[in-house]
């Protein structure tokens, strides 16, 4: 029989088992709970957040990918309710990136490990820019464009406009695939090709170029392609 979370122990309840024992304590369903605040007639607001983890397999990663369309086929999810655990993620996935600031970047997979919580999970097609200082520490990450789910415009001037307002040295390009397909088309090789000869023209060094999905990254520096 569904018992309403107000009746539940006080060391059970979400909100107060989080003041009591801190976040960590609380299940990724409980979390979602404090989320939605509400549940429904036959729900508690953790019993929907138990079956949200199950749609997304138990895994956070996949969850990210859900749009509200995902969320909503869930008896109980509503447009308003999706687009509160969406934005949490985002907030997530941006505090990523700001911890990374001022770190050093030495490989692509440190580059990777910045961009993955970002980018990994769109279900269309966004274009960063990482911007490095002389030492190779990170100045910024930001995104140039974004697009569909197969492609999106990259504007090369625009690109050297910031790298240039933020006295970039170098700098790494990174697209995602959201279909998961790491491999490079012929497009993303002559794009490539194009901002590696802009970069040497404006001395402005483009070190890599990342493809990114939700299943790993290629990179083109790793692969000897620029």
């Amino acid at each position: 029989m569904h018992k309403p979370i107000p009746q539940w122990a006080d060391d059970e309840k979400p909100r107060e088992k989080l003041a009591l024992k801190g976040k960590e304590s609380l299940s990724n369903a409980e979390l979602i709970g404090i989320l939605l605040s509400t549940g429904t007639k036959t729900k508690s607001a953790v019993d929907l957040g138990s079956e949200i983890m199950a749609l997304a397999q138990n895994d956070l990663n996949i969850l990210a990918r859900f749009n509200v369309a995902e969320f909503k086929k869930i008896n109980g999810i509503g447009e308003a309710k999706a687009i509160t655990i969406m934005a949490a993620v985002e907030l997530g996935s941006r505090r990523k990136l700001t911890e990374a600031v001022k770190q050093k970047i030495t490989t692509s997979k440190h580059a990777f490990d910045i961009l993955h919580p970002i980018m990994g999970d769109k279900q269309y097609e966004e274009f960063w820019m990482i911007s490095l200082n002389r030492a190779g520490v990170l100045i910024s990450a930001k995104r140039i464009s974004d697009g569909g789910i197969t492609g999106t415009v990259v504007d090369i001037r625009r690109i050297f406009k910031l790298a240039l307002e933020e006295n970039a040295t170098s700098i790494i390009l990174a697209h995602n695939h959201p279909s998961g397909n790491l491999n490079p088309s012929d497009a993303d090789k002559q794009i490539t090709k194009s901002l590696k000869a802009a970069g040497n023209t404006m001395d402005i060094l483009v070190k890599d170029h990342l493809i990114v999905a939700y299943n790993g990254y290629f990179s083109f520096a790793d692969e000897g392609l620029i």
